[in-house]
């Protein structure tokens, strides 16, 4: 069963860090694009990062540029997001998600470009 884990959210004040990690099993996620989606209370899942399979091109919501890093380690099929100076704004459902196959250098925005999707996360920041 192919499926993707995330794990790392939790309850943190305003300015803290916190360090996201999304787990794929039942294939390699190698040569796929991955990518961090977000959906708070009332709104519609959005865009916050994403990673191309080689690694060498990643691209973020305005939203997260220069607070958030994404990363991957191909080796064990997982992908991380680092989130720091955190805000009340970024409090959120974090889902996960890979495309099945990519260009070393691809990247989307888009959510409907995924093919697999993890059961989220939740991080909440409190003011």
């Amino acid at each position: 069963q192919v499926r993707l884990e995330e794990s790392g959210g939790g309850l943190v004040q305003a300015g803290a860090s916190l360090r996201l990690s999304c787990a794929g099993a039942g294939r390699s996620f190698s040569r796929s694009p991955m990518g961090w989606f977000r959906q708070a209370p009332g709104k519609e899942r959005e865009f916050v990062a994403a990673i191309s399979w080689s690694g060498g091109t990643t691209s973020y919501a305005d939203s997260a540029k220069g607070r958030f890093t994404i990363s991957r380690d191909n080796a064990k099929n997982t992908v991380h997001l680092q989130m720091n100076s955190l805000k009340p704004e970024d409090t959120a459902v974090y889902y996960c998600a890979a495309q099945v196959i990519g260009t070393p250098s691809y990247t989307s925005a888009r959510r409907d470009d995924y093919d697999y999707w993890g059961q989220g996360t939740q991080v909440t920041v409190s003011s």
